[in-house]
């Protein structure tokens, strides 16, 4: 009887390291998450700019690479075709700090002049980010913000 049981237990043993295995190889290759999004207009006033900022967290088990940001307005072409990944090549990156363990905090921050926000289109603006993991993995949030700019 002791025998079975020892086999039994042996079968268990191999059985749980595989599935322990598999979950391990699974979680290493997770996207970015992303988490706590927020985005700041400020309108210029008189001689005084304004300011754009968007901050974020990002959660990557092999690190994060970058972290791109671009604003678009909801009445533009990207809101008729979906941005991608190749769209955000060439959008600014934000600047990213350690938060914990696999956590970065990304902080975007840009001065808006009164002339370019005079010619910006009013309303409804979304944030699009491309976040980039270390092992190659990327998450695309077309929407992971909005402000407004009056």
């Amino acid at each position: 009887m002791s025998r079975r049981i020892a086999l039994s237990v042996t079968a268990g043993v191999v059985v749980l390291g595989g599935a322990g295995a598999f979950a391990l190889a699974y979680a290493g290759e997770q996207p970015p998450a992303l988490a706590h999004s927020s985005a700041r207009y400020v309108a210029p006033d008189g001689d005084r700019d304004g300011s754009f900022t968007f901050t974020t967290d990002v959660t990557a088990s092999s690190g994060v690479k970058s972290l791109k940001v671009l604003a678009w307005p909801a009445n533009s072409a990207f809101a008729e075709q979906e941005l991608t990944a190749k769209d955000m090549a060439a959008a600014e990156s934000a600047t990213c700090e350690s938060a914990g363990k696999d956590t970065v905090r990304c902080t975007y921050t840009t001065e808006v002049a009164g002339a370019e926000a005079e010619s910006s289109p009013h309303g409804p603006w979304h944030v699009a980010v491309l976040a980039a993991a270390e092992d190659g993995t990327t998450t695309l949030d077309t929407e992971a913000a909005v402000f407004t700019v009056r």
